[in-house]
């Protein structure tokens, strides 16, 4: 046997992610895909002794897995196994010629870098957001039991991110802003659009780094993954690393009075003009409808 198996991690939300990834890879190289999900009592042996017995006797090609804490702990050692090095964060995949090609972020998102990995298995992690989720019909999970801890290792509590006040990733309309707001005190102008909508107001990573919102509503590579229903982007630029964190927004609205902005690209409905002018009446139509 050979193609692509995605390594789950159980009860994680990038897993769903990984696996339509793997999904739209398969159907690319002309691959089958398969799923796991390693269970038992985690260690890195354990897992990686596992995993690395499943792939020499299938004999897969291409081994993804989420970009989660745990991935980051055990897959380095598994590629290692194979003499091979773990592509991480992988942003996207392509496919020319039959000839895969792998796009992962450089100096905080600053640049891409496009990778052609030599040698089989290739073993990446997918950044969170890279992929929609929910694209994988007919794949199934199977779960396989790994071995306890070995010897050298006693498996500690499972680390868990500090709980978040505000989860926006469940929240099915967000208001976003971004440098172009200008002053903190220019905010009120988002919070009166995001009441009149009843969204959740979200921003890029300078607001939240200059202390105007909380880093608990940060959209981006290094913040919260978002898929609303309508994501409404005010005076953002639209930088790589906050694209990839709302790109599951099924409706884009940008607001930018620049009218090369990235944020356009990837807008459904696109207005190139000044936020200050445009907000205001936005706000007062919006509530208008509602009566």
């Amino acid at each position: 046997m050979s193609g692509i198996l995605a390594v789950l991690e159980a009860g994680h939300k990038l897993s769903a992610e990984t696996l339509a990834a793997a999904v739209d890879l398969g159907a690319k190289l002309g691959l089958s895909v398969h799923s796991v999900e390693p269970g038992g009592t985690y260690t890195a042996d354990g897992f990686t002794d596992g995993l690395a017995e499943l792939i020499r006797t299938k004999q897969f090609q291409v081994v993804l897995f989420p970009h989660t804490y745990q991935v980051r702990d055990f897959a380095p050692k598994l590629a290692t196994r194979f003499d091979r090095s773990l592509i991480s964060d992988v942003i996207r995949l392509r496919v020319d010629g039959g000839v895969l090609f792998v796009t992962r972020q450089l100096f905080q998102g600053k640049l891409n870098a496009e990778i052609k990995p030599l040698g089989e298995p290739v073993f990446l992690s997918l950044q969170a957001g890279a992929y929609r989720a929910g694209e994988a019909a007919g794949v199934v999970v199977e779960a396989m039991p790994v071995a306890g801890a070995a010897p050298r290792q006693k498996p500690e509590e499972k680390f868990r991110e500090a709980a978040r006040a505000v989860d926006l990733s469940a929240a099915p309309i967000i208001v976003s802003v971004g440098r172009g707001i200008k002053e903190k005190e220019n905010l009120s102008l988002i919070e009166d659009l995001a009441g009149a909508l009843g969204a959740e107001i979200a921003a890029s990573r300078p607001i939240c780094d200059n202390g105007w919102l909380p880093m608990e509503r940060q959209v981006g590579s290094s913040g919260q993954t978002v898929a609303p229903k309508l994501y409404v982007a005010v005076g953002l630029s639209g930088a790589i690393q906050h694209l990839v964190g709302m790109k599951g927004a099924k409706t884009v609205v940008a607001i930018n009075k620049d009218e090369n902005a990235p944020i356009f690209e990837v807008a459904d409905y696109g207005m190139c003009a000044d936020l200050f002018e445009v907000l205001p009446a936005l706000t007062a139509a919006i509530r208008a409808a509602k009566g």
